[in-house]
């Protein structure tokens, strides 16, 4: 699982590459609270067109960033879930929870 940040266009853009299973997601959530650590607060987009599987434990993780982008007062985008993901945000209910672009 890669799991790159970077700061483009005045966004956190967060690019999520390959399995994020329960291993996976403890280094994407480093990553992620690395984000919502910074003085500078700032909408954050996670790009998950490469991202193929999540666990329980991603949706987890993205709960709760999404719980504090909301705390923050900032955005959270998931742009470019494939259908097989998008079932699973759908089943969970996490569709209703999230903005999320295509």
């Amino acid at each position: 699982m890669n799991c790159k940040v970077e700061e483009k266009d005045g966004i956190y853009l967060i690019s999520l590459d390959g399995e994020m299973d329960t291993a996976a997601a403890i280094e994407v959530e480093k990553a992620l609270k690395s984000v919502l650590k910074t003085e500078e607060k700032k909408d954050v987009v996670i790009d998950c067109e490469c991202l193929e599987y999540i666990a329980s434990s991603g949706l987890r993780i993205l709960l709760a960033m999404q719980k504090s982008a909301m705390a923050g007062g900032y955005r959270l985008t998931l742009r470019n879930l494939n259908d097989e993901i998008m079932d699973v945000f759908k089943l969970t209910g996490f569709i209703d929870i999230f903005e999320i672009e295509k």
